[in-house]
């Protein structure tokens, strides 16, 4: 079975003509907008109309998985004490459809995961979704504002380093750093509904 790639990328403050260029340099056909609120007042040029347009006029299709495979989720049974878990949104009936369409729109098409964050590690495309689409076997590759192209092993080796957990262990695996590097990277961006907050009281 042939392995596909899929890409990802963030629109950060990019120009709209600086984010085309990065979606062409790497063959891009389809882009997956998977911000749950495809909208921003500080960049107005990635509403989901206006960067729908933008990528219609050059001929690369856009498709919206925000409500699949977006970070705010609406089911609040993948929220503990008020922050998303993401091993919990993973397994939900709409996470996976929003998998199995990226898995066979791969096949066709050169598609970019999008969402806000210039850096993947600060994002739930790298820390969830690709983490997910690599264990399903596909290929994830990460495109940087400057351009380069930062396979999803190596962005994991580099969350472990931030963690200083690159190091070997006598007592844990690779295996076992990495998820401690992913649980604490979660626990830094996850989302966090306060409204659901119990006591009402804002998280220090």
């Amino acid at each position: 079975m042939t392995l596909h790639t899929v890409f990802t990328v963030g629109h950060s403050t990019h120009s709209s003509t600086g984010f085309l260029s990065l979606l062409q340099k790497h063959g891009i056909t389809a882009v997956a907008d998977v911000r749950s609120m495809p909208v921003s007042r500080f960049t107005p040029q990635f509403n989901q109309y206006a960067v729908e347009r933008l990528l219609s006029d050059v001929d690369i299709k856009y498709v919206f998985l925000g409500r699949e495979l977006g970070a705010r989720t609406e089911d609040l049974t993948c929220y503990v004490d008020a922050r998303v878990r993401y091993d919990l949104l993973a397994r939900t009936s709409e996470f996976v459809s929003g998998i199995k369409r990226l898995r066979k729109g791969s096949q066709s098409e050169r598609i970019a995961i999008m969402c806000t964050e210039q850096e993947p590690l600060d994002c739930h495309r790298c820390v969830l979704v690709a983490r997910v689409l690599d264990e399903d076997g596909i290929a994830v590759e990460h495109i940087h504002g400057d351009g380069h192209i930062e396979g999803h092993a190596s962005a994991m080796r580099r969350l472990m380093a931030n963690f200083g957990l690159d190091q070997e262990d006598l007592f844990r695996t690779s295996a076992e750093r990495l998820q401690e590097a992913l649980d604490r990277q979660e626990q830094r961006i996850a989302y966090v509904n306060e409204e659901l907050r119990v006591d009402g009281t804002p998280e220090r």
